[in-house]
């Protein structure tokens, strides 16, 4: 049974920062690329970053760029998404997602197989 099972969310100010981490389990791990969605209430979910099986390739939003770093440790099944700068408007749940790929990184939810149950990340200004 794959499990996915995202931590680290809370409360932050305006240019804090947070650390999500995402234990993955059930799951070849390093036949996976794994990415980052979020979704505020009354929105769509949305893509905010993603990374190959290896690590060797990192994408992210545009909302986000310069701002988040995604990574990985396949030795411990674990993603981790470093959010710094945090504004306002990244309240959101924070999803992480798996999807079997050893090509690239689907920018796509739809795309991805796997979730997590989401933690929540809000942002007072």
């Amino acid at each position: 049974q794959v499990q996915l099972v995202e931590s680290g969310g809370g409360l932050a100010q305006a240019g804090g920062s947070l650390r999500l981490s995402c234990a993955a389990s059930g799951l070849s791990f390093t036949t996976y690329a794994m990415g980052w969605f979020r979704q505020a209430p009354g929105t769509e979910r949305e893509f905010v970053s993603g990374i190959t099986w290896n690590g060797g390739r990192t994408l992210y939003g545009d909302s986000v760029k310069g701002r988040f770093t995604i990574s990985r440790d396949n030795a411990k099944n674990m993603v981790y998404l470093q959010m710094n700068s945090l504004k306002p408007e990244d309240t959101a749940v924070y999803y992480c997602a798996a999807v079997p790929s050893r090509v690239g990184v689907p920018l796509v939810a739809a795309d991805y197989i796997y979730w997590g149950q989401g933690t929540q990340v809000t942002v007072s200004s």
